[in-house]
Protein backbone atom coordinates (compact mmCIF):
# COMPACT_ATOMS: atom_id res chain seq x y z
CA UNK A 1 0.00 0.00 0.00
CA UNK A 2 1.69 3.23 -0.82
CA UNK A 3 1.71 6.28 1.39
CA UNK A 4 -1.21 7.85 -0.41
CA UNK A 5 -3.66 5.57 -0.16
CA UNK A 6 -2.49 5.00 3.22
CA UNK A 7 -2.75 8.52 4.38
CA UNK A 8 -6.71 9.15 2.33
CA UNK A 9 -7.53 5.38 4.56
CA UNK A 10 -6.19 7.78 7.90
CA UNK A 11 -8.61 10.40 6.97
CA UNK A 12 -11.42 8.54 6.41
CA UNK A 13 -10.90 6.90 9.95
CA UNK A 14 -10.08 10.23 11.52
CA UNK A 15 -13.56 12.33 9.31
CA UNK A 16 -15.78 8.54 10.84
CA UNK A 17 -15.05 9.39 14.42
CA UNK A 18 -13.86 5.78 14.81
CA UNK A 19 -10.39 7.06 16.36
CA UNK A 20 -11.43 7.48 19.99
CA UNK A 21 -12.95 10.90 19.27
CA UNK A 22 -16.05 11.87 21.72
CA UNK A 23 -19.02 12.29 19.50
CA UNK A 24 -20.50 15.57 20.84
CA UNK A 25 -23.69 16.88 23.33
CA UNK A 26 -26.44 15.34 21.00
CA UNK A 27 -29.74 17.24 20.72
CA UNK A 28 -28.04 20.94 22.38
CA UNK A 29 -29.65 24.24 22.00
CA UNK A 30 -27.70 27.40 20.71
CA UNK A 31 -28.66 28.86 24.27
CA UNK A 32 -29.94 29.60 27.81
CA UNK A 33 -33.24 30.76 26.55
CA UNK A 34 -33.84 28.30 23.51
CA UNK A 35 -32.73 25.21 25.73
CA UNK A 36 -35.25 26.65 28.86
CA UNK A 37 -38.18 27.39 25.52
CA UNK A 38 -37.61 23.74 24.59
CA UNK A 39 -38.07 22.68 28.02
CA UNK A 40 -41.32 24.23 28.52
CA UNK A 41 -42.26 23.32 25.27
CA UNK A 42 -41.86 19.47 26.24
CA UNK A 43 -43.31 20.18 29.45
CA UNK A 44 -46.41 21.74 27.42
CA UNK A 45 -47.19 18.58 25.63
CA UNK A 46 -46.15 15.87 28.55
CA UNK A 47 -43.27 14.86 26.04
CA UNK A 48 -41.26 12.84 28.75
CA UNK A 49 -38.82 11.45 26.22
CA UNK A 50 -38.00 14.69 24.22
CA UNK A 51 -37.24 16.38 28.50
CA UNK A 52 -35.05 13.27 28.71
CA UNK A 53 -33.02 13.86 25.82
CA UNK A 54 -32.91 17.15 26.77
CA UNK A 55 -30.33 16.91 29.71
CA UNK A 56 -27.39 14.76 29.77
CA UNK A 57 -27.58 11.41 29.22
CA UNK A 58 -24.83 8.45 30.85
CA UNK A 59 -22.97 8.20 28.00
CA UNK A 60 -22.86 11.90 27.91
CA UNK A 61 -21.76 12.39 31.55
CA UNK A 62 -19.45 9.49 31.64
CA UNK A 63 -17.73 10.84 27.93
CA UNK A 64 -17.78 14.53 29.09
CA UNK A 65 -18.68 15.60 32.27
CA UNK A 66 -16.86 13.01 34.52
CA UNK A 67 -13.54 12.85 33.33
CA UNK A 68 -13.38 16.88 34.52
CA UNK A 69 -15.15 16.66 37.79
CA UNK A 70 -13.35 16.40 41.29
CA UNK A 71 -14.97 13.19 42.13
CA UNK A 72 -13.42 11.44 39.20
CA UNK A 73 -9.97 12.08 40.71
CA UNK A 74 -7.91 8.37 41.70
CA UNK A 75 -7.64 9.62 45.25
CA UNK A 76 -11.48 10.23 45.93
CA UNK A 77 -12.23 6.29 45.20
CA UNK A 78 -15.87 7.38 44.22
CA UNK A 79 -16.63 5.06 41.12
CA UNK A 80 -18.75 6.26 38.25
CA UNK A 81 -21.66 4.24 39.04
CA UNK A 82 -22.19 5.54 42.41
CA UNK A 83 -21.88 9.22 41.09
CA UNK A 84 -24.23 8.58 38.07
CA UNK A 85 -26.52 6.48 39.93
CA UNK A 86 -27.48 8.84 42.88
CA UNK A 87 -27.40 11.91 39.76
CA UNK A 88 -29.68 9.74 37.61
CA UNK A 89 -32.03 8.65 40.49
CA UNK A 90 -32.57 12.48 41.81
CA UNK A 91 -32.99 13.51 38.20
CA UNK A 92 -35.45 10.93 37.57
CA UNK A 93 -37.03 12.18 40.71
CA UNK A 94 -37.22 15.73 40.11
CA UNK A 95 -38.31 14.93 36.14
CA UNK A 96 -41.79 12.78 37.74
CA UNK A 97 -42.21 16.17 40.21
CA UNK A 98 -42.10 18.69 37.47
CA UNK A 99 -44.12 16.46 35.02
CA UNK A 100 -46.78 16.10 37.61
CA UNK A 101 -47.09 19.75 38.75
CA UNK A 102 -46.33 21.73 35.48
CA UNK A 103 -46.82 19.49 32.55
CA UNK A 104 -49.75 20.04 30.25
CA UNK A 105 -49.07 23.82 31.13
CA UNK A 106 -47.93 26.44 28.27
CA UNK A 107 -45.69 28.78 29.65
CA UNK A 108 -44.63 31.92 27.74
CA UNK A 109 -40.56 32.56 28.74
CA UNK A 110 -39.65 35.81 29.74
CA UNK A 111 -36.54 35.52 31.17
CA UNK A 112 -34.13 32.25 32.05
CA UNK A 113 -31.35 33.27 34.70
CA UNK A 114 -28.58 31.25 36.98
CA UNK A 115 -29.13 32.58 40.65
CA UNK A 116 -26.29 30.36 41.90
CA UNK A 117 -22.44 30.49 40.39
CA UNK A 118 -21.53 28.93 37.59
CA UNK A 119 -17.99 26.70 37.60
CA UNK A 120 -15.72 27.02 34.42
CA UNK A 121 -14.29 23.62 33.83
CA UNK A 122 -11.76 22.60 31.20
CA UNK A 123 -13.97 22.22 28.49
CA UNK A 124 -17.22 23.04 29.82
CA UNK A 125 -19.26 25.65 32.00
CA UNK A 126 -21.97 24.80 34.21
CA UNK A 127 -24.65 27.31 35.38
CA UNK A 128 -26.48 26.68 39.01
CA UNK A 129 -29.20 27.17 40.03
CA UNK A 130 -31.50 28.44 37.13
CA UNK A 131 -34.46 30.28 37.65
CA UNK A 132 -36.71 30.73 34.25
CA UNK A 133 -39.31 34.40 34.36
CA UNK A 134 -42.51 32.75 33.09
CA UNK A 135 -45.55 34.22 32.37
CA UNK A 136 -48.71 31.17 33.24
CA UNK A 137 -51.91 30.98 30.67
CA UNK A 138 -53.47 33.62 33.27
CA UNK A 139 -51.17 35.73 32.45
CA UNK A 140 -49.34 36.66 35.46
CA UNK A 141 -45.46 36.46 35.46
CA UNK A 142 -43.88 34.45 38.23
CA UNK A 143 -40.56 32.56 39.05
CA UNK A 144 -40.14 28.88 38.54
CA UNK A 145 -37.75 25.79 38.54
CA UNK A 146 -37.79 23.22 36.73
CA UNK A 147 -33.91 21.94 37.01
CA UNK A 148 -31.04 22.52 38.67
CA UNK A 149 -28.05 23.14 36.25
CA UNK A 150 -27.41 23.83 32.67
CA UNK A 151 -24.40 22.89 31.00
CA UNK A 152 -22.64 24.54 28.45
CA UNK A 153 -20.31 23.35 25.98
CA UNK A 154 -18.81 23.75 22.26
CA UNK A 155 -21.81 26.48 22.52
CA UNK A 156 -24.12 23.91 23.18
CA UNK A 157 -26.58 24.00 26.02
CA UNK A 158 -28.12 20.70 27.57
CA UNK A 159 -29.42 20.61 31.00
CA UNK A 160 -27.56 19.21 33.29
CA UNK A 161 -30.13 17.30 35.52
CA UNK A 162 -33.77 17.68 36.78
CA UNK A 163 -32.53 17.91 39.98
CA UNK A 164 -34.22 21.34 42.23
CA UNK A 165 -32.84 21.68 45.78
Amino acid sequence: MNRRVLGVGLLVLLASGSCGTVPPLANTRESAEALAGAVLDALASRDRAALEALALSEQEFRDHVWPELPAARPERNLPFSYVWGDLHQKSDVGLRTIVSEHGGKRYELVNVRATGETTRYDTYLVHRDMVLVIRDPGGAAREIRLFGSMIEKDGGWKVYSFVVD
